[in-house]
């Protein structure tokens, strides 16, 4: 448990656990006598897989309770984490389960006073997840009672914004040595290059405009503009839109079309002719046919995204007081599935619009740093087999979340109730949805998403840690070779990190044994980018109407007179009158809409890679192995990563057949199993 967050906020993240992510703890442990109890011994063996200026403040023993058997061992609080350690625990055995930041232990609230010697200990995790921890009897109490008031005054005491710039930096300190990331970060221009001739986009080339952060501190250094925008250009116009952030590519379509994303028009500026032409030039990408994508319509908002997640996690927690035949219900009315849901829908709606026509679909948000890098995400998963590899998917998580600006420490770490809002851990939601429908299409695994879910609370890299790409180079010293232009005041700033560590190093958290089941056992390996589509216009997609200007809102399409909303400043595209859509209530009907016009053209089939998740009712579901891992008689039974693993779940499912099946004579059990009696009945 690492310190910090604020008020009810708290996290819990694995450190080389097993792959249920410590519901069951180490399969095998040597030794069950009590290691000596000095806090030396136990200070070199945190330290050993531990953190480079952590101190302990307080232990006890006690028993992990809550599994089966229970898990004798040690509780440990120091000034950067809490740890449970298993006795017998050795360094080559998978590390200890370690919770960060505590939301509340049991009758108590950070600052509060402990008037008891606590016989337990329950501390509940942001990510689902629960530590209970008994203490025995036996002149040990004293103990038990300083663990329990130093992990409360710990949480207290320790503010976000030193915990994490501490911790960051002496972790990375490490590793001074010039290394190669397992991905591109996007932190230079030649990372950008590499992108964009991966996908072929020939009419846009990188831009170092706001390579010193003076058009936006939100944005990356590099992004993608057309070839024909000029930088004086791009930054005159990206001055209306809001917070700077102008329209950019995201992802280039084989077939031709190109997926923009940008921030809401500032309305109350005034641009002149020149501005309106440069911002009207780049929304259009050099197509006759642009679909403006209103990202907010019909989707939750922060607020809403954040309640559904509270509701979610007292509904799953251990302790919840809904009764059993009022859960599912509950569940319903948290809202958590219907968000996903429409997520998803809108996503699929957009993967028609990029895939059904060469054309721009610009999704506009209006800050540009949530739902637009959520349905940006999807749609390249919905329509480009390369964004579903392993590697694929996490330059995807880089480009499209960190690099774009997605505010990480302000919506899961809190700044401020009204801020506070998961959406990254909803699009994983989603991802898990799109898993479990097409499991062959997908190279990573369920627990590799289970593992990015706990890492956004792990504050050993900058990835998750800072909320702009300004910030994370202004912690790790990447501007110390010149002057910045933007200067605000910015905590724990420092240049001895390693730019180059980030969460994807997963060998920082988890064993080569653990990674390895990060890969998707059933994945096809047909399904791989090499199989694809050609780089050219494919047959399926056909040119939009000559000069179309489109908003796509509520399901359908319906034509704009003018890109721009500004008066007096009519727009250099005119819709067509012959080009008018038909009204689109949902991603089938869409489909049909746009693979149906115009009538010569005759039907075309589903363009290869592209999937369209159903989104009804039962076929949005609850993640269970993430929400519900506190609860271990719920996990046993769900599909292990390995042969080993089924055969242990399946020899576990049929000692619990045998104790509960009742007892029945030889005789009854055969006519039961006899299909003429069986047959006889039915007649």
């Amino acid at each position: 448990m690492w310190w910090g967050g604020r008020g009810q906020s708290f996290n819990i993240a694995p450190q080389k656990e097993e792959p249920e992510m410590g519901l069951s703890g180490p399969k095998s442990v040597q030794g069950t006598g009590m290691p000596e109890p000095r806090s030396r011994q136990l200070g070199s063996c945190l330290a050993s897989g531990g953190l480079p200026g952590e101190q302990i403040l307080a232990w006890a023993p006690g028993v992990r309770k809550g599994l089966e058997p229970e898990m004798p061992g040690t509780l440990i609080c120091s000034n950067l984490r809490v740890t449970f350690q298993p006795h017998g625990w050795q360094r080559s055995q998978e590390t200890p389960l370690s919770m960060h930041g505590p939301s509340r232990v049991q009758l108590l609230r950070p600052g509060s006073l402990l008037k008891f010697i606590p016989e337990e200990i329950l501390i509940h995790g942001q990510d689902f997840r629960l530590l209970r921890v008994g203490f025995e009897a036996g002149g040990l109490e004293p103990q038990a009672f300083q663990v329990t008031m130093a992990i409360v005054q710990a949480r207290a005491q320790n503010s976000p914004a030193q915990q994490y710039a501490g911790i960051t930096l002496s972790q990375a300190g490490q590793s001074s040595d010039s290394r190669k990331p397992p991905i591109p970060l996007l932190e230079t221009i030649e990372d950008w290059e590499t992108e964009r001739k991966k996908q072929a986009a020939r009419g846009w080339r990188v831009s170092t405009v706001n390579e010193r952060f003076d058009v936006a501190t939100s944005l990356p250094r590099y992004f993608w503009v057309p070839n024909r925008t000029l930088d004086s250009e791009i930054r005159r116009a990206f001055g209306h839109f809001h917070q700077g952030r102008g329209p950019r590519l995201s992802w280039h379509h084989p077939g031709g079309s190109d997926l923009l994303r940008c921030g809401g028009f500032y309305t109350a500026s005034d641009p002149n002719k020149e501005d309106i032409r440069a911002v009207e030039s780049m929304l259009q990408a050099g197509h006759s046919d642009v679909v403006l994508v209103d990202t907010m319509d019909e989707l939750p908002s922060l607020a809403d995204v954040q309640l559904a997640h509270l509701r979610l996690r007292a509904l799953c927690l251990p302790d919840s007081s809904v009764a059993e035949d009022k859960w599912f219900s509950a569940l319903e009315g948290t809202r958590w599935l219907d968000y996903t849901r429409s997520c998803l829908r809108k996503a699929s709606d957009i993967s028609v619009l990029v895939t059904s026509r060469v054309r721009s679909v610009v999704l506009q948000e209006r800050g540009d740093r949530d739902f637009n890098g959520l349905l940006s995400s999807l749609v390249q998963l919905l329509s480009a087999p390369e964004a579903r590899t392993l590697l694929g998917f996490q330059s995807l998580v880089q480009r499209e979340w960190v690099a774009a600006g997605h505010p990480f420490l302000t919506r899961l770490r809190g700044s401020g109730a009204s801020e506070e809002a998961p959406v990254f851990l909803l699009f994983l939601d989603c991802v898990w949805q799109l898993l479990q429908q097409f499991p062959a299409e997908f190279e990573f695994s369920e627990f590799f998403l289970l593992a990015l879910h706990d890492s956004v609370r792990v504050p050993d890299t900058l990835t998750f840690l800072r909320d702009t790409p300004w910030e994370r180079g202004k912690q790790s010293g990447q501007f110390n070779n010149y002057t910045q232009v933007y200067t605000p005041g910015f905590p724990g700033a420092g240049n001895s990190i390693n730019p180059q560590l980030s969460v994807w190093d997963w060998n920082l958290r988890y064993s080569n044994k653990q990674i390895l089941q990060f890969r998707n056992p059933g994945y096809d390996p047909e399904h791989c980018p090499d199989s694809w589509l050609p780089r050219q216009q494919p047959s399926f997609m056909v040119p939009g109407p000559p000069s179309s200007v489109w908003l796509f809102s509520r399901g359908s399409l319906t034509p704009l007179n003018q890109l721009c909303p500004w008066r007096d400043s009519p727009s250099l595209l005119a819709v067509s009158s012959r080009w008018l859509p038909r009204p689109a209530i949902s991603s089938e009907s869409l489909a049909d809409q746009e693979w149906g016009l115009p009538s010569h053209w005759g039907a075309c089939p589903l363009p290869p890679g592209l999937l369209l998740p159903g989104c009804l009712g039962p076929q949005i579901r609850l993640w269970t192995r993430c929400y519900l891992r506190g609860r271990p008689e719920v996990q046993m039974g769900l599909s292990a990563p390995t042969i080993s693993g089924l055969q242990e779940e399946l020899s576990h499912l049929q000692e619990l057949l045998r104790k509960w099946t009742p007892r029945i004579s030889p005789e009854d059990h055969s006519k039961k199993r006899n299909s003429n009696t069986i047959l006889s009945q039915s007649r």
